[in-house]
């Protein structure tokens, strides 16, 4: 073995501070870097007795690097033969005297899987996104319009041969769908570095490095680049909640438990069988606010979905009684966790204002999307599973039971602002068995698509932010499965077009009418209305923005019983004009609807000053808004694709 260039405890190479003082922008000192005399490594393993560096540049023999000397279990040293692109890993010799291989937690790159080594890279690209970046706190605040396209590259499209598609292709790709579609985000799943490719990116090794299987680092920039160039946020799926146990990666990293704790009961998750991060240790919370830092500063992304946030905040989470250890108050919460998601989100919003954090949590724990000083988590938004789920369950129902669980479509109004919500039709929906969304709907072929346009038109009228899976935009009609791509052939189906071309007009709407965003996170935008019927089955609400805004209101009927003449009280009398009809025939629909407009007349009904008389189609959502709205020309203050 031989060594490394040594480097004093309080070097600060290429101008940078001490190593210790770098706190929550870890990745400038730690890993691979480029310096003076060829490229430093740097790897934190407190109770290694020895580390050293193997790699292509030095024939994979070892070359030791030498402890900092400054308490902080840090290893380092210069290797002068190494070069960009090469391949390494740093070779660690435990407290009990063994050997073993791991690669960098800090790599910018990784060796396409099979392969499990860290590859020396470079970050720098030129960003062509100013003007989004400029004013991307506009185009992404809590009252602007957010409606977001989830996406799993290696299965939205390949090659015709079945080879996954360049990350930059995705990118010129995904920018004119989204584009045509009207969706304001894309959301990845999670693209950081992974060996199982069906995990889906959820098991991950890599936390700085972007996945070798689409291209390189700068590839990733350039798809971001090329959305943000089109007026498309990027959101990414981000794992702080657990990491598989695979032996090159961070599990038992220096031989010891570093990452994770040493008590399965606190450090292995069931569920996943996976390890959970040791958030009570400074350097691991270090490390995971340090990755959230990474991706919004180097890959210029406008948020951060965190996924599983529910397993990070119970101690009890997938366990039975006596697999698990409560807190020193007797209870099952994480304070550790609890104390990390603050400290993440605080650092986050500190350094990108203008930015989202956004948690998939699925339970009540209070104040989610609350800020830190008024004891919330500090996460600006968070998925709302509760809607999710219970209008799958009711949209699943045959129709003609549906009277009887009307709560379940409007239990959601009750507590539509404790949080700042999305409204979330995710991969999870889809897959397992679950089937399409197409397929949970009831009824024969007509009636399902009919019923799959009238959720849309409800999900979009109802306040929250919008995210649909791929695929839910034109009716797919297999459920979803990682190894094989969307069933792009469906669009030349007509009752397929029909759902793409409704889900293009919901996203102008919704862009266009302020009343259908703007107060998404506030009470005052939102009131039931009542209608003649008395039927359970036919919902009816206004949405509000300010007060020389526009009114919208949207009526479902959610049986396929059509309605003629249904009196319907609204705020006010006046013409009200019919903007979207999910069952006009240019969706595939039946063509029932009110020629456009209907007349409010000043006879109060319940408690309503107004009243107007409606047609009603079956299975069908109707938009009215009580001016004119031009959904062909674009939403004043919001950011469109270039011509």
């Amino acid at each position: 073995m031989t060594m490394t260039q040594s480097i004093p405890a309080t070097w600060s190479g290429n101008g940078s501070v001490a190593a210790a003082s770098h706190h929550h922008r870890q990745f400038e000192v730690m890993g691979a870097h480029l310096v003076q005399g060829g490229v430093r490594f740097m790897v934190w393993a407190p109770n290694a007795r020895a580390v050293g560096v193997i790699g292509s540049f030095n024939g994979w023999h070892c070359q030791m690097l030498v402890p900092l000397g400054d308490g902080s279990g840090r290893w380092a040293g210069v290797v002068g033969e190494a070069r960009p692109g090469d391949c390494y890993k740093y070779r660690i010799q435990g407290t009990d005297g063994q050997w073993f291989d791991k690669a960098d937690p800090y790599a910018f790159y990784a060796e396409h899987p099979p392969g499990t080594a860290s590859r020396i890279w470079q970050l720098g690209h030129q960003w062509g996104d100013r003007e989004w970046m400029a004013r991307r706190g506009q185009f992404q605040g809590h009252d602007a319009p957010m409606s977001v396209y989830e996406v799993h590259l290696g299965s939205w499209q390949r090659e015709e041969d079945g080879r996954f598609l360049n990350y930059r292709d995705l990118g010129v790709r995904l920018a004119a769908h989204c584009t045509n579609m009207g969706f304001t985000h894309v959301e990845l799943m999670p693209v950081t570095e992974h060996p199982f490719y069906g995990s889906w990116g959820y098991q991950t090794t890599g936390y700085f490095a972007p996945t070798a299987r689409f291209g390189t680092p700068q590839d990733l920039m350039v798809l971001v680049d090329t959305l943000h160039q089109h007026g498309i946020g990027v959101i990414l799926d981000w794992v702080p909640s657990h990491f598989p146990s695979d032996p090159h990666a961070l599990a038992r990293f220096d031989g010891t438990e570093l990452y994770e704790h040493a008590d399965p009961r606190k450090g292995f998750h069931p569920e996943w069988n996976s390890l959970i991060f040791n958030y009570g240790r400074y350097e691991v919370r270090d490390f995971l606010i340090s990755n959230a830092l990474f991706w919004f500063e180097h890959y210029h992304v406008d948020a951060l979905r965190v996924d599983a946030v529910a397993s990070m905040l119970y101690l009890d989470y997938a366990r039975q009684p006596g697999e698990w250890i409560p807190n020193p108050y007797g209870g099952n919460q994480n304070l550790e966790a609890v104390h990390f998601m603050q400290d993440l989100n605080s650092a986050v919003y500190a350094h990108f204002p203008d930015v989202h954090m956004i948690a998939e949590e699925s339970t009540a724990w209070p104040g989610v999307s609350r800020p830190v000083h008024h004891g919330g988590l500090g996460f600006g938004m968070k998925w709302n599973m509760g809607w999710m789920n219970d209008t799958l369950r009711y949209m699943a129902r045959p129709h003609f039971f549906r009277r009887w669980h009307y709560d379940d479509i409007r239990f959601s109004a009750v507590y539509a602002f404790n949080e700042n919500f999305v409204l979330p039709l995710s991969h999870d929906e889809v897959v397992y068995g679950k089937g399409s969304l197409l397929d949970k709907q009831p009824g024969d072929e007509w009636q399902r698509f009919a019923g799959l346009r009238a959720l849309y038109g409800y999900m979009w009228a109802h306040p929250g932010k919008k995210l649909l899976f791929m695929g839910g935009e034109f009716a797919q009609g297999r459920e979803w499965h990682h190894e094989r791509c969307l069933d792009w052939h469906l669009w030349a189906r007509p009752q397929h077009a029909g759902v793409a071309r409704w889900i293009a007009d919901l996203n102008a709407a919704l862009r266009r009418v302020p009343a259908l965003h703007v107060n998404d996170f506030d009470g005052r935008g939102f009131g039931w209305l009542p209608v003649e019927t008395g039927e359970p089955t036919v919902l009816a609400f206004v949405r509000r923005a300010g007060p020389q805004d526009a009114l919208a209101i949207a009526v479902c009927n959610l049986t396929p019983q059509p309605y003629r003449s249904m009196r319907l009280g609204v705020p006010h009398a006046g013409d009200w004009h019919e903007l979207l009809n999910s069952d006009a025939a240019c969706y595939g629909g039946s063509g029932w609807g009110n020629l456009g407009r209907a007349h409010a007349t000043e006879q109060p009904f319940a408690d309503q000053p107004a009243s107007l008389s409606l047609t009603l189609p079956p299975l069908a959502m109707l938009l009215l808004t009580d001016r004119p709205f031009d959904l062909t020309t674009p939403s004043p203050g919001v950011h469109h694709a270039r011509p």
